[in-house]
C-alpha cells in the first residue's frame, strides 16, 4: 500500500534501488496484471488536497553532559525491535549500545514467520533488519527468554533503558460454543505452522475435509485461503516449510469460504491482496453479486465521503462477482454479513453454524447485529482470523482487555497511577495493538526512541550498576544454549544451502535441536 505522489515525483529512481520489498515500480514497466495499479495509486490522491512532503526528522535531543554510552537493551529481533535501534544507531553523536534479545534462536520476527511464504518480495525485508543486527554497536542474544532465562530487574541492572518489541504473539478467541473442537484452529497457528516457527514444529493441520471455512476477513484471512488452495507450483519454489509444503501437497481442500461480519465495505483486507487473490492460477474466487448490495447507512457514508480508495475496492469485489467460474477445482468463496454462531461436531468440527448480520450504527462506526436467519456450512477445517493480541510480560503492568503493554507515547505506564515505569518502553504490536503493515513499525519505533532520548537528555534514566561484561557473565550463567550473530549466520547459510540445492530461496530448519545441530557442527568445522 505505497502511493508516490506524481505531482512531488521528479522520476529520479533513487527508491527503486532502496526499496527492501520491490515496492516501487515505474509506470511504464508495470505489466498487464499490474496495472490496476495505476488506479490504486490515483485513487489515493483523487481530491485529497495537496500536503507538503517533509522528511521526518530524526530525533535530535543532545544527551546529558558527561552520561557516557546510552546502554539499551531491545527485546525482539523483528521489524519495530530493528527500526527501533537502527533509530539509536543512526543518530549523529550519539554513543550507544544496544543488546537485542530474542526467545528464538533465529531473529526476525514477523518478517520471517509471519509474512506469508509467497509474498518473497516482502520477505525482502529482513534485508534492512540484517544491516542492523549486524551492527558493530549491536550485540545480538539468540535463544533467550526474557522472563524465563532473565527478569525484566535483570535487564534494567545492566542499561539505562529497555524497549519491548515482541509483537502480539496470540490469537484473539472466537468465542462461540464448539470452538474448543479439534479441527477449529486458529490461523495464527496455521501461519505459524506453514512459515516454519519453532513453536509449530511438529504439529499437524488435518487437511483431510474438501472445506475449510475462515472466519474473518483481513489480509491474514485472504492469505491463508490463498496458501490453502495455491498448489504445490505456486509454494514450492518459497521458503514455506517443508512439512508443510508436503501436507498442503497431498491436501483434499479444494473450497475455503472466507466469513466478514459486515458488508463488503468494511472488509478489512486491502485492494492488492484482493488483486492477488484473484490473479491466483487455477482457482476461482466467487463473490455473490447480492453480497456487494451496500446497506442504506453504508451507501450513504460512501456518497458523503467519496472515498476514491473504497470505490475502488467495491469496483474489484463486483468485477470478481461477474467473472464466469473457470470451473477450476479449487475456489475461494467471499461472504459477507455472516458472523459464527457454533462449531458443529461431537469429537472433532464437523461444520459451521452462521447467523445473516444486519448494519447498524454505533457512531462512526457500522456495527454487525447477528439475526435468527442461520445456515450450517459443512467443513473439516475452521481457521479462526479475528486478531491477535500480545503476551503479559511478567513484572509489568499489562492491558488484558486489548492485549498490550499500556504506554504513554512509548513510556509503559502503570494504568492505576498513570505513572511511566523507570527506563521501560514498548514499540511495535506489543504498544499499539496489531494494526498496520511492516514499515507501520518504523513510525512507531521512532516515536518511542524519540521519548527515551528525552528520558535520557532529562536525566530520568536510571545508571546501570552492571556493564556489559557482567551481562554476557549473567547469561552464561542463566542460558549456555545463548546464540549469538556468528551462529545465527551459520543457520542462515545452512538453509540458504538448502534452498539453492531445491530451488527455492532457503530451506528452513524448524526444530530448535536441528538448529543448534547446525551451530555445533560449524563449531566442530
Amino acid at each position: 500500500m505505497l502511493y508516490i505522489d506524481p505531482d512531488t515525483c521528479i522520476d529520479c529512481a533513487a527508491c527503486l534501488d532502496v526499496c527492501p520489498v520491490a515496492a516501487i515500480v515505474p509506470d511504464a514497466d508495470l505489466d498487464l496484471g499490474a496495472q490496476r495499479y495505476l488506479q490504486i495509486n490515483a485513487a489515493w490522491f483523487a481530491g485529497r488536497p495537496p500536503e507538503p512532503r517533509v522528511a521526518r526528522a530524526a530525533p535530535s535531543v543532545p544527551p546529558p553532559a558527561g552520561a557516557g554510552t546510552l546502554r539499551v537493551a531491545v527485546v525482539g529481533t523483528g521489524p519495530a525491535a530493528s527500526y527501533a535501534a537502527e533509530s539509536l544507531l543512526r543518530l549523529p553523536g550519539l554513543d550507544v549500545a544496544i543488546t537485542m534479545i530474542d526467545r528464538l534462536p533465529v531473529p526476525g520476527g514477523l518478517v520471517r514467520h509471519g509474512v506469508a511464504p509467497d509474498h518473497q518480495d516482502t520477505k525482502g525485508a529482513g534485508t534492512t533488519l540484517a544491516r542492523t543486527w549486524g551492527d558493530r554497536r549491536v550485540r545480538l542474544h539468540l535463544n533467550v527468554e526474557v522472563g524465563t532465562h532473565l527478569g525484566h530487574e535483570d535487564l534494567l541492572a545492566h542499561h539505562h533503558a529497555v524497549l519491548y518489541a515482541v509483537g502480539a504473539p496470540g490469537a484473539r478467541a472466537l468465542g462461540v460454543p464448539g470452538a474448543d473442537l479439534p479441527g477449529c484452529v486458529s490461523a495464527t497457528d496455521l501461519v505459524s505452522w506453514y512459515n516454519g516457527h519453532p513453536d509449530a514444529a511438529g504439529r499437524t493441520v488435518d487437511l483431510s475435509g474438501e472445506r475449510a471455512v475462515v472466519v474473518g476477513n483481513g489480509n491474514v484471512a485472504l492469505d491463508v485461503a490463498r496458501v490453502l488452495v495455491a498448489g504445490h507450483k505456486h509454494l514450492a519454489g518459497t521458503d514455506i516449510s517443508p512439512a508443510a509444503l508436503a501436507a498442503l501437497s497431498t491436501s483434499a481442500v479444494r473450497e475455503v469460504v472466507v466469513l466478514g461480519r459486515r458488508g463488503p465495505a468494511q472488509a478489512a483486507f486491502t485492494t492488492p491482496e484482493l488483486l492477488a487473490l484473484g490473479d491466483l492460477p487455477g482457482v476461482d474466487v466467487v463473490v455473490d453479486p447480492e453480497e456487494l448490495l451496500l446497506d442504506e447507512l453504508t451507501a450513504g457514508r460512501l456518497e458523503r465521503d467519496r472515498d476514491a480508495v473504497l470505490s475502488l475496492k467495491l469496483e474489484v469485489l463486483r468485477e470478481l462477482a461477474e467473472r464466469s467460474p473457470s470451473g477450476a477445482a479449487r475456489r475461494i468463496v467471499l461472504r459477507f454479513r455472516s458472523a459464527p454462531v457454533r462449531v458443529l461436531g461431537d469429537e472433532r468440527v464437523e461444520g459451521l453454524r452462521v447467523a445473516r448480520t444486519t448494519a447498524e450504527a454505533d457512531g462512526d462506526r457500522v456495527v454487525a447485529r447477528a439475526t435468527q436467519q442461520t445456515t450450517d456450512l459443512g467443513c473439516g477445517l475452521v481457521l479462526t482470523a479475528v486478531g491477535y493480541r500480545g503476551a503479559a510480560i511478567p513484572g509489568l503492568p499489562f492491558d488484558e482487555r486489548r492485549g498490550v503493554l499500556p504506554t504513554d507515547d512509548g513510556r509503559v505506564v502503570d494504568p492505576d497511577t498513570g505513572r511511566a515505569v523507570p527506563g521501560t518502553y514498548a514499540a511495535g504490536w506489543i504498544k499499539r495493538g496489531p494494526s498496520g503493515v511492516i514499515g507501520t513499525n518504523r513510525w512507531c519505533a521512532e516515536d518511542t526512541v524519540d521519548a527515551l532520548l528525552t528520558d535520557f537528555a532529562q536525566g530520568r534514566l536510571p545508571s546501570p550498576a552492571r556493564g556489559d561484561a557482567e551481562f554476557v557473565a549473567l547469561l552464561a550463567q542463566r542460558r549456555p544454549e545463548a546464540l549469538g550473530l556468528a551462529e545465527w549466520r551459520a543457520i542462515d547459510a545452512h538453509e540458504r544451502r538448502a534452498g539453492r540445492a531445491a530451488g527455492r530461496p532457503r530451506v528452513k530448519l524448524v526444530d530448535i535441536r536441528d538448529m543448534l545441530d547446525v551451530v555445533e557442527a560449524g563449531t566442530r568445522r
